[in-house]
Protein backbone atom coordinates (compact mmCIF):
# COMPACT_ATOMS: atom_id res chain seq x y z
CA UNK A 1 0.00 0.00 0.00
CA UNK A 2 1.44 3.16 -0.99
CA UNK A 3 2.18 6.37 1.61
CA UNK A 4 -1.05 8.47 0.19
CA UNK A 5 -2.77 5.26 0.53
CA UNK A 6 -2.06 4.34 4.56
CA UNK A 7 -2.39 8.10 5.29
CA UNK A 8 -6.47 8.20 3.92
CA UNK A 9 -7.20 5.11 6.14
CA UNK A 10 -5.08 6.52 9.09
CA UNK A 11 -7.16 9.47 8.86
CA UNK A 12 -10.77 7.90 8.17
CA UNK A 13 -9.87 5.33 11.23
CA UNK A 14 -9.18 8.29 13.75
CA UNK A 15 -12.45 10.21 11.95
CA UNK A 16 -14.56 7.14 12.96
CA UNK A 17 -12.92 6.33 16.40
CA UNK A 18 -13.34 10.46 17.29
CA UNK A 19 -17.75 10.06 16.31
CA UNK A 20 -17.78 6.76 17.98
CA UNK A 21 -16.39 7.42 21.25
CA UNK A 22 -18.90 10.94 21.01
CA UNK A 23 -21.74 8.79 20.37
CA UNK A 24 -20.95 5.54 22.78
CA UNK A 25 -19.20 7.10 25.72
CA UNK A 26 -21.04 6.06 29.06
CA UNK A 27 -22.95 2.98 27.37
CA UNK A 28 -22.78 0.46 29.59
CA UNK A 29 -24.93 -2.74 28.18
CA UNK A 30 -25.07 -4.94 31.19
CA UNK A 31 -23.30 -6.67 34.25
CA UNK A 32 -22.88 -9.89 35.64
CA UNK A 33 -22.06 -10.61 39.07
CA UNK A 34 -18.18 -12.71 39.15
CA UNK A 35 -17.60 -13.45 42.85
CA UNK A 36 -16.26 -11.82 46.02
CA UNK A 37 -13.47 -12.02 48.26
CA UNK A 38 -13.49 -10.52 52.24
CA UNK A 39 -10.99 -8.37 53.82
CA UNK A 40 -9.30 -11.88 55.60
CA UNK A 41 -8.98 -13.30 52.18
CA UNK A 42 -7.44 -10.51 50.51
CA UNK A 43 -4.75 -10.14 53.48
CA UNK A 44 -3.93 -14.01 53.34
CA UNK A 45 -3.56 -13.48 49.69
CA UNK A 46 -1.62 -10.32 49.04
CA UNK A 47 -0.73 -8.79 51.92
CA UNK A 48 -1.50 -6.45 54.86
CA UNK A 49 -1.79 -3.26 52.05
CA UNK A 50 -5.08 -4.96 51.57
CA UNK A 51 -7.49 -2.86 52.88
CA UNK A 52 -10.97 -4.02 52.19
CA UNK A 53 -12.75 -7.20 50.94
CA UNK A 54 -13.83 -6.55 47.10
CA UNK A 55 -16.71 -7.50 44.44
CA UNK A 56 -15.94 -8.03 40.42
CA UNK A 57 -18.56 -7.85 37.94
CA UNK A 58 -17.74 -8.42 33.90
CA UNK A 59 -19.34 -5.32 32.43
CA UNK A 60 -20.09 -5.50 28.75
CA UNK A 61 -20.12 -1.67 27.15
CA UNK A 62 -20.00 -0.05 23.83
CA UNK A 63 -17.17 1.32 21.75
CA UNK A 64 -15.60 1.14 18.56
CA UNK A 65 -13.33 -1.32 17.03
CA UNK A 66 -10.50 -0.77 14.66
CA UNK A 67 -12.69 0.50 11.64
CA UNK A 68 -14.59 3.10 14.36
CA UNK A 69 -17.90 0.52 13.49
CA UNK A 70 -19.74 0.38 17.32
CA UNK A 71 -18.74 -2.91 19.11
CA UNK A 72 -19.64 -4.62 22.67
CA UNK A 73 -16.27 -4.40 24.88
CA UNK A 74 -15.85 -6.72 27.83
CA UNK A 75 -13.87 -6.01 31.31
CA UNK A 76 -13.58 -6.70 34.64
CA UNK A 77 -14.77 -4.01 37.50
CA UNK A 78 -13.93 -4.48 41.11
CA UNK A 79 -15.45 -2.91 43.66
CA UNK A 80 -13.97 -2.25 47.26
CA UNK A 81 -16.21 -3.21 50.07
CA UNK A 82 -16.80 -2.16 53.43
CA UNK A 83 -19.44 -1.59 56.07
CA UNK A 84 -19.58 2.03 55.97
CA UNK A 85 -20.41 3.94 53.18
CA UNK A 86 -18.04 6.27 51.41
CA UNK A 87 -16.49 7.60 48.48
CA UNK A 88 -13.96 5.62 46.46
CA UNK A 89 -11.38 6.63 43.68
CA UNK A 90 -11.76 5.35 40.14
CA UNK A 91 -8.72 3.88 38.64
CA UNK A 92 -8.00 2.42 35.11
CA UNK A 93 -6.02 -0.88 35.01
CA UNK A 94 -4.42 -1.98 31.87
CA UNK A 95 -3.74 -5.67 31.81
CA UNK A 96 -0.55 -7.54 29.92
CA UNK A 97 -0.29 -9.73 26.97
CA UNK A 98 -2.44 -12.26 27.19
CA UNK A 99 -2.21 -15.73 25.16
CA UNK A 100 -5.81 -15.73 24.22
CA UNK A 101 -9.32 -14.05 23.19
CA UNK A 102 -10.68 -15.35 26.04
CA UNK A 103 -7.42 -15.43 28.73
CA UNK A 104 -8.90 -11.94 29.72
CA UNK A 105 -9.59 -10.13 33.16
CA UNK A 106 -13.39 -10.29 32.52
CA UNK A 107 -13.12 -14.45 32.45
CA UNK A 108 -10.62 -13.79 35.78
CA UNK A 109 -7.86 -14.81 33.87
CA UNK A 110 -5.31 -12.57 31.73
CA UNK A 111 -3.58 -11.25 35.29
CA UNK A 112 -7.14 -10.22 36.57
CA UNK A 113 -4.97 -10.87 40.30
CA UNK A 114 -3.66 -6.87 39.91
CA UNK A 115 -7.29 -5.29 39.28
CA UNK A 116 -7.97 -7.50 42.48
CA UNK A 117 -5.09 -5.73 44.14
CA UNK A 118 -6.29 -2.68 43.27
CA UNK A 119 -10.04 -2.85 44.18
CA UNK A 120 -8.37 -4.36 47.48
CA UNK A 121 -6.18 -0.79 48.19
CA UNK A 122 -9.35 1.00 48.26
CA UNK A 123 -9.77 1.85 44.15
CA UNK A 124 -13.00 0.80 41.83
CA UNK A 125 -11.18 -0.65 39.77
CA UNK A 126 -11.82 -0.83 35.60
CA UNK A 127 -10.09 -3.02 33.85
CA UNK A 128 -10.99 -3.45 30.13
CA UNK A 129 -10.23 -6.97 28.55
CA UNK A 130 -9.32 -4.59 24.84
CA UNK A 131 -10.96 -4.73 21.54
CA UNK A 132 -10.53 -8.47 19.90
CA UNK A 133 -10.22 -10.03 23.07
CA UNK A 134 -13.45 -11.12 25.52
CA UNK A 135 -16.37 -9.89 23.88
CA UNK A 136 -15.75 -8.00 21.46
CA UNK A 137 -15.52 -9.09 18.00
CA UNK A 138 -12.29 -9.51 15.51
CA UNK A 139 -8.58 -9.72 15.93
CA UNK A 140 -6.78 -7.93 18.51
CA UNK A 141 -4.77 -4.76 17.86
CA UNK A 142 -2.27 -5.60 20.50
CA UNK A 143 -0.19 -2.64 21.19
CA UNK A 144 -2.15 -0.21 18.69
CA UNK A 145 -2.61 3.00 21.05
CA UNK A 146 -5.79 4.73 19.88
CA UNK A 147 -7.57 1.83 20.35
CA UNK A 148 -6.10 0.98 23.52
CA UNK A 149 -7.28 4.45 24.94
CA UNK A 150 -10.22 4.11 23.38
CA UNK A 151 -11.41 0.79 25.18
CA UNK A 152 -9.69 2.06 28.38
CA UNK A 153 -11.62 5.66 28.17
CA UNK A 154 -14.83 3.89 27.30
CA UNK A 155 -15.00 1.43 29.89
CA UNK A 156 -14.38 4.23 32.52
CA UNK A 157 -17.16 6.03 31.53
CA UNK A 158 -19.63 2.35 31.97
CA UNK A 159 -17.64 1.94 35.27
CA UNK A 160 -18.87 5.38 36.37
CA UNK A 161 -22.61 4.38 35.00
CA UNK A 162 -22.55 1.62 36.97
CA UNK A 163 -21.30 3.15 40.63
CA UNK A 164 -24.17 5.76 39.72
CA UNK A 165 -26.53 3.31 39.38
CA UNK A 166 -25.41 0.48 41.69
CA UNK A 167 -23.22 1.76 43.80
CA UNK A 168 -20.52 2.29 45.48
CA UNK A 169 -19.96 6.28 45.43
CA UNK A 170 -16.98 7.46 43.58
CA UNK A 171 -14.60 10.99 43.95
CA UNK A 172 -13.76 13.11 41.60
CA UNK A 173 -10.06 11.29 41.08
CA UNK A 174 -8.51 8.72 38.74
CA UNK A 175 -5.59 6.97 38.89
CA UNK A 176 -4.18 4.77 35.61
CA UNK A 177 -1.91 2.18 35.70
CA UNK A 178 -0.59 -1.31 33.79
CA UNK A 179 1.75 -3.72 33.20
CA UNK A 180 3.65 -4.43 30.02
CA UNK A 181 1.59 -3.98 27.12
CA UNK A 182 -0.68 -2.57 29.59
CA UNK A 183 2.19 0.16 30.20
CA UNK A 184 1.72 1.32 26.87
CA UNK A 185 -2.14 1.14 27.17
CA UNK A 186 -1.89 2.93 30.65
CA UNK A 187 0.33 5.53 28.74
CA UNK A 188 -2.23 5.99 26.05
CA UNK A 189 -5.23 6.34 28.18
CA UNK A 190 -3.33 8.95 30.15
CA UNK A 191 -2.48 10.83 27.14
CA UNK A 192 -5.91 10.73 25.44
CA UNK A 193 -8.03 11.88 28.47
CA UNK A 194 -5.35 14.53 29.31
CA UNK A 195 -5.91 15.92 25.46
CA UNK A 196 -9.32 14.88 24.99
CA UNK A 197 -11.58 14.66 27.71
CA UNK A 198 -10.48 17.31 30.51
CA UNK A 199 -14.36 17.96 31.20
CA UNK A 200 -14.63 14.18 31.86
CA UNK A 201 -11.81 13.22 34.12
CA UNK A 202 -8.81 14.90 35.90
CA UNK A 203 -6.23 12.05 36.48
CA UNK A 204 -4.57 12.23 39.86
CA UNK A 205 -1.55 10.37 38.83
CA UNK A 206 -0.64 7.76 36.63
CA UNK A 207 2.37 4.49 36.95
CA UNK A 208 2.76 2.71 33.75
CA UNK A 209 4.89 0.49 34.35
CA UNK A 210 7.90 -1.80 32.18
CA UNK A 211 6.20 -0.76 28.99
CA UNK A 212 6.94 -0.41 24.90
CA UNK A 213 6.35 2.79 24.66
CA UNK A 214 8.97 3.55 22.06
CA UNK A 215 7.98 1.25 18.97
CA UNK A 216 9.40 3.37 16.43
CA UNK A 217 12.40 3.06 18.49
CA UNK A 218 13.45 0.28 21.02
CA UNK A 219 10.89 -2.31 19.51
CA UNK A 220 12.37 -1.15 15.89
CA UNK A 221 15.82 -1.70 17.18
CA UNK A 222 14.59 -5.27 18.06
CA UNK A 223 13.33 -6.10 14.91
CA UNK A 224 17.48 -5.57 13.81
CA UNK A 225 19.36 -6.72 16.14
CA UNK A 226 21.72 -9.84 16.08
CA UNK A 227 20.98 -11.03 19.58
CA UNK A 228 18.81 -13.70 20.45
CA UNK A 229 15.54 -12.63 21.20
CA UNK A 230 12.78 -15.48 23.29
CA UNK A 231 9.43 -13.52 22.74
CA UNK A 232 9.46 -13.29 18.89
CA UNK A 233 5.46 -13.75 18.87
CA UNK A 234 5.24 -10.12 20.60
CA UNK A 235 7.18 -8.90 16.77
CA UNK A 236 4.69 -11.17 14.89
CA UNK A 237 1.45 -9.79 16.59
CA UNK A 238 2.77 -6.31 16.22
CA UNK A 239 2.82 -6.62 12.67
CA UNK A 240 -0.50 -8.04 12.35
CA UNK A 241 -1.82 -5.63 14.42
CA UNK A 242 -0.41 -2.53 12.77
CA UNK A 243 -1.58 -4.50 9.48
CA UNK A 244 -5.32 -4.88 10.85
CA UNK A 245 -5.46 -1.05 11.64
CA UNK A 246 -3.54 0.58 8.30
CA UNK A 247 -3.17 -2.29 5.97
CA UNK A 248 0.10 -2.73 5.44
CA UNK A 249 0.66 -6.06 3.56
CA UNK A 250 -2.09 -8.33 1.33
CA UNK A 251 -0.88 -12.07 3.42
CA UNK A 252 1.38 -12.69 6.21
CA UNK A 253 3.42 -14.01 2.98
CA UNK A 254 4.61 -11.11 1.85
CA UNK A 255 6.18 -10.19 5.39
CA UNK A 256 7.53 -13.35 6.80
CA UNK A 257 9.55 -15.75 5.31
CA UNK A 258 8.74 -19.61 5.20
CA UNK A 259 8.14 -22.01 7.42
CA UNK A 260 7.87 -18.57 9.69
CA UNK A 261 4.91 -17.59 8.05
CA UNK A 262 3.02 -20.20 8.48
CA UNK A 263 2.38 -20.39 11.97
CA UNK A 264 2.04 -16.72 12.38
CA UNK A 265 -0.78 -17.22 10.03
CA UNK A 266 -1.89 -19.86 12.15
CA UNK A 267 -2.07 -17.37 15.00
CA UNK A 268 -4.10 -14.80 13.21
CA UNK A 269 -6.94 -17.30 12.76
CA UNK A 270 -7.04 -18.03 16.34
CA UNK A 271 -5.83 -22.07 15.59
CA UNK A 272 -3.08 -21.33 18.16
CA UNK A 273 -2.05 -19.38 21.40
CA UNK A 274 0.44 -16.90 21.55
CA UNK A 275 2.89 -19.01 23.39
CA UNK A 276 2.67 -22.04 20.80
CA UNK A 277 3.32 -19.22 18.91
CA UNK A 278 6.04 -17.97 20.03
CA UNK A 279 7.69 -21.24 20.94
CA UNK A 280 7.48 -22.78 17.35
CA UNK A 281 9.33 -19.42 16.02
CA UNK A 282 11.90 -20.04 18.71
CA UNK A 283 12.09 -23.46 17.62
CA UNK A 284 12.34 -22.98 13.88
CA UNK A 285 14.95 -19.84 14.28
CA UNK A 286 17.14 -22.02 16.24
CA UNK A 287 16.99 -24.62 13.77
CA UNK A 288 17.44 -22.86 10.72
CA UNK A 289 19.30 -19.77 12.21
CA UNK A 290 21.06 -21.26 14.82
CA UNK A 291 19.64 -18.83 17.31
CA UNK A 292 15.92 -16.97 18.02
CA UNK A 293 17.28 -13.78 16.23
CA UNK A 294 14.04 -11.36 14.84
CA UNK A 295 15.20 -10.26 11.24
CA UNK A 296 15.55 -13.86 9.56
CA UNK A 297 12.07 -14.06 9.63
CA UNK A 298 11.47 -11.04 7.82
CA UNK A 299 11.38 -10.92 3.85
CA UNK A 300 13.99 -8.82 2.30
CA UNK A 301 11.74 -5.64 1.53
CA UNK A 302 10.07 -5.87 5.22
CA UNK A 303 13.73 -5.57 6.35
CA UNK A 304 15.06 -2.94 4.15
CA UNK A 305 11.73 -0.90 4.73
CA UNK A 306 12.34 -1.44 8.71
CA UNK A 307 16.16 -0.73 8.24
CA UNK A 308 15.69 2.40 6.37
CA UNK A 309 13.86 4.42 8.88
CA UNK A 310 12.60 6.92 5.98
CA UNK A 311 9.63 8.44 7.78
CA UNK A 312 7.35 8.27 5.04
CA UNK A 313 7.33 4.73 4.44
CA UNK A 314 3.70 3.38 5.55
CA UNK A 315 5.54 0.86 8.30
CA UNK A 316 7.81 3.51 9.89
CA UNK A 317 4.62 5.79 10.35
CA UNK A 318 2.11 3.22 11.67
CA UNK A 319 5.20 2.12 14.02
CA UNK A 320 5.82 5.90 15.12
CA UNK A 321 1.89 6.39 15.45
CA UNK A 322 2.29 4.28 18.59
CA UNK A 323 4.81 5.57 20.29
CA UNK A 324 3.51 6.97 23.83
CA UNK A 325 6.14 8.63 24.92
CA UNK A 326 6.89 12.36 23.09
CA UNK A 327 4.07 13.90 25.02
CA UNK A 328 3.58 16.18 28.12
CA UNK A 329 1.89 14.52 30.97
CA UNK A 330 0.08 17.38 33.19
CA UNK A 331 -0.40 14.99 36.14
CA UNK A 332 2.38 13.13 38.87
CA UNK A 333 3.69 10.05 36.42
CA UNK A 334 5.77 7.34 37.86
CA UNK A 335 7.64 5.25 34.90
CA UNK A 336 8.38 1.98 36.88
CA UNK A 337 10.68 -1.20 35.09
CA UNK A 338 13.64 -3.03 35.84
CA UNK A 339 16.79 -3.26 34.09
CA UNK A 340 17.09 -6.60 33.66
CA UNK A 341 13.88 -7.08 31.84
CA UNK A 342 14.42 -9.70 29.27
CA UNK A 343 11.44 -8.67 27.20
CA UNK A 344 10.43 -5.34 27.48
CA UNK A 345 13.82 -3.33 27.09
CA UNK A 346 14.38 -0.52 30.17
CA UNK A 347 15.55 1.70 27.46
CA UNK A 348 11.89 2.21 26.97
CA UNK A 349 11.26 3.82 30.37
CA UNK A 350 14.51 6.04 30.16
CA UNK A 351 13.66 7.68 26.67
CA UNK A 352 9.70 8.28 28.12
CA UNK A 353 11.79 10.18 31.22
CA UNK A 354 13.86 12.26 29.37
CA UNK A 355 11.85 13.44 26.48
CA UNK A 356 8.62 13.90 28.63
CA UNK A 357 10.62 16.29 31.07
CA UNK A 358 12.22 17.92 27.96
CA UNK A 359 8.53 18.40 26.55
CA UNK A 360 8.13 20.51 30.66
CA UNK A 361 6.37 17.77 32.01
CA UNK A 362 5.20 18.63 36.23
CA UNK A 363 6.18 15.25 37.56
CA UNK A 364 7.80 12.45 35.75
CA UNK A 365 10.56 10.29 37.16
CA UNK A 366 11.19 6.71 35.83
CA UNK A 367 12.14 4.22 38.73
CA UNK A 368 14.29 1.49 38.39
CA UNK A 369 12.45 -1.39 40.32
CA UNK A 370 14.97 -4.00 40.77
CA UNK A 371 17.71 -3.73 38.66
CA UNK A 372 18.50 -7.59 38.25
CA UNK A 373 15.39 -8.45 37.77
CA UNK A 374 13.65 -10.26 35.01
CA UNK A 375 10.22 -8.55 33.13
CA UNK A 376 8.42 -11.40 35.13
CA UNK A 377 10.09 -10.75 38.75
CA UNK A 378 9.60 -6.74 38.56
CA UNK A 379 5.38 -6.99 38.62
CA UNK A 380 5.63 -7.23 42.30
CA UNK A 381 7.90 -4.77 43.42
CA UNK A 382 6.83 -2.36 40.34
CA UNK A 383 3.24 -2.84 41.62
CA UNK A 384 4.07 -2.35 45.39
CA UNK A 385 5.88 1.17 44.66
CA UNK A 386 2.74 2.06 42.62
CA UNK A 387 0.70 1.17 44.34
CA UNK A 388 2.40 3.40 47.59
CA UNK A 389 3.05 6.07 45.09
CA UNK A 390 -0.77 6.02 44.27
CA UNK A 391 -1.85 5.66 48.01
CA UNK A 392 0.17 9.05 48.83
CA UNK A 393 -2.22 11.06 46.23
CA UNK A 394 -5.31 9.15 47.27
CA UNK A 395 -8.38 10.81 48.64
CA UNK A 396 -10.43 8.68 50.43
CA UNK A 397 -13.33 8.93 53.24
CA UNK A 398 -12.88 6.98 56.03
CA UNK A 399 -15.03 4.19 57.62
CA UNK A 400 -15.45 4.76 61.39
CA UNK A 401 -11.76 3.22 63.09
CA UNK A 402 -10.49 5.22 60.15
CA UNK A 403 -12.17 8.09 61.42
CA UNK A 404 -11.02 7.75 65.00
CA UNK A 405 -7.40 7.34 64.18
CA UNK A 406 -7.61 10.40 61.39
CA UNK A 407 -8.92 12.57 64.20
CA UNK A 408 -6.95 11.20 66.94
CA UNK A 409 -3.18 11.07 65.32
CA UNK A 410 -1.17 14.28 64.51
CA UNK A 411 1.77 14.79 62.71
CA UNK A 412 3.95 18.19 62.39
CA UNK A 413 5.39 19.39 61.43
CA UNK A 414 4.04 18.66 57.75
CA UNK A 415 5.85 19.61 55.81
CA UNK A 416 8.78 18.10 57.75
CA UNK A 417 12.37 19.60 57.24
CA UNK A 418 14.32 17.73 59.91
CA UNK A 419 12.29 15.68 62.48
CA UNK A 420 8.41 14.53 62.26
CA UNK A 421 6.62 14.29 65.40
CA UNK A 422 3.63 11.79 66.18
CA UNK A 423 1.02 11.87 68.48
CA UNK A 424 -2.24 10.13 69.31
CA UNK A 425 -1.21 6.65 68.41
CA UNK A 426 -3.05 4.03 69.23
CA UNK A 427 -1.37 1.27 71.36
CA UNK A 428 0.57 -1.41 69.89
CA UNK A 429 0.77 -0.59 66.35
CA UNK A 430 3.09 -0.62 63.58
CA UNK A 431 4.33 1.95 61.89
CA UNK A 432 5.92 2.04 58.35
CA UNK A 433 7.10 5.12 56.57
CA UNK A 434 7.28 4.66 52.56
CA UNK A 435 9.21 7.11 49.88
CA UNK A 436 7.09 7.63 46.85
CA UNK A 437 9.38 5.36 44.51
CA UNK A 438 8.03 2.43 47.09
CA UNK A 439 11.15 1.92 49.35
CA UNK A 440 9.97 1.39 52.81
CA UNK A 441 12.84 3.90 55.00
CA UNK A 442 11.66 2.99 58.58
CA UNK A 443 9.71 0.96 60.41
CA UNK A 444 9.11 0.50 64.37
CA UNK A 445 6.61 -1.00 66.27
CA UNK A 446 5.11 1.50 68.35
CA UNK A 447 4.12 1.34 72.93
CA UNK A 448 3.45 4.55 73.69
CA UNK A 449 1.43 7.00 72.14
CA UNK A 450 4.06 9.40 70.44
CA UNK A 451 7.49 8.74 68.67
CA UNK A 452 9.64 11.04 66.42
CA UNK A 453 11.10 9.75 63.34
CA UNK A 454 14.53 11.32 62.18
CA UNK A 455 13.99 12.71 58.26
CA UNK A 456 17.23 14.52 57.90
CA UNK A 457 19.06 10.86 56.45
CA UNK A 458 16.01 10.55 53.91
CA UNK A 459 15.96 12.73 50.47
CA UNK A 460 13.16 15.27 49.74
CA UNK A 461 10.41 14.58 48.68
CA UNK A 462 6.72 12.55 49.01
CA UNK A 463 6.27 9.84 51.71
CA UNK A 464 3.51 7.87 52.90
CA UNK A 465 3.18 7.20 56.40
CA UNK A 466 0.90 4.35 57.35
CA UNK A 467 0.01 3.05 61.06
CA UNK A 468 -1.09 -0.51 61.66
CA UNK A 469 -3.26 -1.07 64.61
CA UNK A 470 -6.25 -3.32 66.13
CA UNK A 471 -8.59 -0.01 65.58
CA UNK A 472 -7.78 0.08 61.95
CA UNK A 473 -5.50 1.10 59.34
CA UNK A 474 -4.30 5.39 59.19
CA UNK A 475 -2.54 6.94 56.06
CA UNK A 476 -0.67 10.31 55.57
CA UNK A 477 0.72 11.84 52.99
CA UNK A 478 4.41 13.91 54.91
CA UNK A 479 5.96 16.60 52.29
CA UNK A 480 9.90 15.95 53.39
CA UNK A 481 11.73 19.20 52.09
CA UNK A 482 15.31 18.86 53.46
CA UNK A 483 17.32 20.30 55.68
CA UNK A 484 17.06 24.13 55.35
Amino acid sequence: MDTFNHYLKYLSFSALLLISQAALAQDLVDYEFKGSQSLEQMQAEYGFLMQNGIEYYKIRYTTPDINGVPDTASGLLVLPVREAEFQYPLLCYMHGTVDSKQDVPSNLSGGWELAAVWGGLGFVTAAPDFLGLGESRGFHPYVHADTEASAGIDMLFAAKAFCEAEGPAINEQLFITGYSQGGHGAAAVHRELEANYADDFTVTASAPMSGPYSISGVTRAALLSEEPYFYQGYLAYTALSYNEAYGLFDSVEAYFKNPYAAPIQEFYDGAITLGTLNNTLIDLLTANEGAPISRYMLQDSLLTAVESGDPNHPIIQALADNDVYDWTPQSPTRLYYCTADDQVAFTNSILADSVMNANGAADVMAIDAGATLNHTACVQPATIAGALFFLGYRDLISDVADAGLANNIRAFPNPVDHTLHLQGLPPQAVLQLFHSNGQVVHQQAIRGSQVAIDMSAHPSGLYLLRVESTEGPFTLKVLHNGMQ
